[in-house]
């Protein structure tokens, strides 16, 4: 499984820490809804079964398995409708173990009651059915994507279950085969994981394939404007700065004009790598649209910000197709100092102060709306 991985994304899929708020914003939208939909198939399924209890097994077993069927059924029932889809992926792990505990909780107190009266011939065929019912659980593991401990942690439970049910003993399962049966759910556990693992590493790649931009990979404007969402909120939070630096290529449609799209493409390419070049690992670059692209630039007040632009901006964006220096105009906008009041506001104050830029001459930085700022 690991060819095709990188260590690091071999390690996110092992352990959750170094995944990115993307990553877990949809990976906790993705499990709510599974947790929903599974939940809700479960509260129909769950009671169809009482039919067969009343046939097979005596009274008052049926009876009291009955009544454990649609107290699950209800629980499953709440947690189908009652839980709240959020991109929060503590709220999604709590969903997730909440939908678990209900049919561990059903086979710890229906294992007992299935040792009260000796079961024979098709009755003991069925209560067996109900010793493997931490089969079914962790092998459900499988369809929500989860990291390797993330698989193991929610599968300790079941399997902690199984064992105690081993342990207590049962006329339909005797403590041998539940020991004979403990390494098959151990396989099951491995095989769900690894197939958790696998829906993961898929979710990831799709969300990086629709995150980026695909000609200059730089962030998407919709992903961008979601990290800034996120920046800005933590900014507010934590009263830390926040600095954006809005650059857009000066001239940039003469390029395409007479020298083609494809000469157009090479610059913003370049200009990307120029600009990612002296990016830190927490700044994002975000193609806004067009030659535009935005620079989030956490924890970074507005002179930090400037000297980091006209660093960027004495090394250059490149070259255009008739060997001249590409430029920007550049405007700076940053929160402790601007004080805007949500990130689309401080967004088109970075925004003004580049056309500023480009009002002024072109090829330099407004970070104040000052005319000196403009030299």
């Amino acid at each position: 499984m690991s060819g095709d991985l990188s260590l690091e994304q071999l390690r996110d899929l092992v352990h959750p820490g170094g995944h990115t708020p993307i990553i877990q914003r949809r990976r906790a939208v993705l499990i709510h809804s599974r947790v929903r939909m599974v939940a809700a198939a479960f509260a129909v399924l769950t009671p169809l079964w009482i039919g067969i209890d009343v046939v097979i097994f005596q009274w008052p077993l049926w009876g009291w398995l009955a009544l454990l069927r649609i107290v699950a059924s209800a629980a499953f029932g709440a947690l189908a409708l009652g839980y709240r889809i959020s991109d929060d992926i503590g709220s999604a792990w709590r969903g997730l173990a909440l939908l678990l505990a209900v049919p561990t909780v059903f086979f710890l107190l229906s294992h007992p009651m299935l040792n009260q009266q000796e079961i024979v011939g098709v009755a003991a065929a069925v209560g067996a059915g109900y010793a493997f019912l931490p089969f079914v659980m962790v092998a459900g593991l499988s369809v929500f994507p989860l990291t390797a401990i993330e698989g193991l942690v929610f599968a300790l439970p079941l399997l902690s279950a199984h064992l105690a049910a081993g342990l207590y003993g049962s006329l339909v399962f005797p403590f041998p085969s539940y020991v004979g049966a403990l390494w098959l759910l151990l396989l099951i556990t491995v095989v769900a994981a690894l197939a958790a693992m696998s829906q993961l590493h898929f979710m990831m790649a799709l969300v990086d394939q629709a995150s980026h931009d695909g000609m200059t990979g730089a962030f998407g404007r919709r992903i961008g404007e979601e990290l800034l969402r996120l920046q800005f909120a933590h900014a507010q939070r934590s009263e830390h700065p926040l600095a954006l630096v809005f650059v857009d290529l000066d001239d940039f449609k003469k390029v395409n004009d007479r020298y083609g799209h494809d000469e157009g493409d090479r610059v913003l390419r370049n200009a990307a790598d120029a600009i990612r070049g002296m990016l830190r690992q927490s700044d994002i670059l975000v193609r806004w649209g067009g030659e535009e692209f935005l620079l989030v630039m956490p924890n970074t007040a507005r002179e930090g910000a400037r000297a980091a632009a006209e660093r960027l901006r004495s090394l250059g964006f490149g070259n255009r197709p008739d060997g001249s220096p590409q430029t920007a105009s550049i405007g700076i906008a940053e929160y402790m100092a601007d004080r805007p009041e949500d990130w689309e506001r401080m967004v088109d104050l970075a925004d003004h102060r580049m056309y500023l830029a480009k009002q002024a001459g072109k090829d330099r930085i407004v970070a104040v709306e000052m005319a000196d700022a403009a030299q």
